[in-house]
């Protein structure tokens, strides 16, 4: 069965906590309503481009979904409202304005490398299946 993609998250693929995260969402993603691409990759930059932004601003997660491009806390909890239950609930902590919730994300975003580590660019480069196990191309889904 071939299912649509409508929204598609832009992350860094050197980072473990990002590539950890998409392989979590691909799991729990029933519909297989994402696709996935890194932020460095030519189909981010167009993506990015399309919305007025270059590749080097984002320095979070981006989801573009609907015609808008979400960053940061945003993104995440739109992602995990997404997914399977339990994690669906996330959807009811975007009622909380982004200024309590920003600094939560930035401070894990600014640690993520010393906290979590750091995969080597020459590895990242490639598409995300080929940095992740047992991943579909970008925007494929099987």
């Amino acid at each position: 069965m071939t299912t649509r993609t409508s929204a598609t998250i832009l992350f860094d693929g050197t980072c473990n906590l990002c590539s950890n995260s998409v392989r979590f969402v691909r799991a729990n993603d029933p519909h297989g309503h994402f696709a996935f691409e890194p932020l460095h990759s030519p189909e981010a930059a167009a993506l990015l481009a399309s919305f007025g932004r270059t590749p080097a601003a984002p320095a979070s997660i981006v989801l573009a979904q609907d015609g808008h491009l979400f960053e940061r806390s945003d993104a995440a909890l739109r992602i995990a409202a997404e997914l399977r239950f339990p994690w669906t609930l996330a959807r009811a902590l975007l009622a909380l304005p982004a200024r309590y919730r920003d600094p939560v994300y930035d401070w894990i975003a600014r640690n993520r490398y010393r906290l979590f580590g750091r995969r080597d660019a020459a590895s990242s480069a490639a598409s995300p299946g080929a940095t992740l196990p047992d991943a579909t191309s970008p925007g494929e889904k099987s």
